[in-house]
């Protein structure tokens, strides 16, 4: 008798779009100022449930995601935005500019930083703010080795 090893790395790495719409889950929710146990709460599941469907550890089923949509106030589209069309297999510029703006939102200063930037009342600070942000970005990405 044939046994199956499923505890394989690739076994265990999200999907992408397990990723994705975990993505968007969190980033509603904090968009939202909710907590984990507040959604974990209105949805009848652990907050421990919550953090792997944002983690995309746990893949959500379609109608749980219908009642996230339902709770987080979104269509059921806005966990998709930014994702390839899946008969295409097209994605435009769009998609890839929501993707790097669901990457920030997702870290933990990102909605903090993304709240308090517009308030930088003067233009000429805002820019000085990103030249730091990008020479300390230069700064800490690996060198060419050439």
């Amino acid at each position: 008798m044939e046994t199956f090893v499923t505890d394989t790395p690739e076994a265990r790495t999200p999907n992408a779009v397990d990723l994705h719409v975990g993505g968007r889950v969190r980033m509603r929710r904090k968009m939202l100022n909710m907590s984990q146990e507040h959604l974990a709460d209105a949805l009848g599941l652990t907050f421990q449930q919550v953090q792997k469907y944002e983690r995309g550890a746990n893949r959500v089923s379609a109608s749980k995601l219908y009642e996230i949509a339902k709770t987080l106030q979104v269509p059921v589209s806005f966990f998709f935005d930014g994702l390839a069309d899946p008969v295409t297999n097209e994605n435009d510029d769009v998609g890839a500019a929501d993707r790097i703006v669901t990457e920030f939102l997702n870290t933990p200063e990102g909605m903090e930083l993304a709240e308090m930037f517009p308030k930088i009342g003067r233009g000429r600070v805002r820019r000085q703010v990103l030249d730091l942000v990008r020479a300390m970005a230069e700064e800490s990405s690996p060198r060419d080795a050439s």
